[in-house]
């Protein structure tokens, strides 16, 4: 059946938020890994980005070791061979007209 779902943290730490819609649009395979790594954990994608982002505004690493051996068995899965030196300078390959031009 696989693991047992995860518990919510203790009463006393979890916060009401307001959480809204979006529509973002993000490299394929990206996606593809991070639905990935949310299913492992049982998450919704939403949960999943929400903790990426925390983490990420302080600093910290959203993944310990064994969380980045899997991240790196699903880019594998995934074909992701994207890094982060490629942040901000990806361009769809259906955009004719966006070479050379900043966003």
């Amino acid at each position: 059946m696989g693991r047992p779902a995860r518990r919510p943290a203790a009463a006393a730490s979890t916060r009401i938020v307001e959480r809204v819609q979006t529509g973002v649009r993000m490299e394929k395979r990206i996606l593809k890994v991070l639905k990935a790594i949310a299913e492992y954990h049982e998450i919704s994608l939403g949960d999943l980005l929400e903790g990426i982002v925390l983490h990420a505004f302080e600093g910290k690493q959203p993944f310990g070791a064994p969380g980045l051996e899997r991240v790196r068995e699903f880019r594998r899965i995934y074909g992701l061979d994207l890094d982060a030196s490629h942040s901000h300078r990806l361009v769809e390959a259906s955009s004719p007209g966006r070479k050379g031009k900043k966003a």
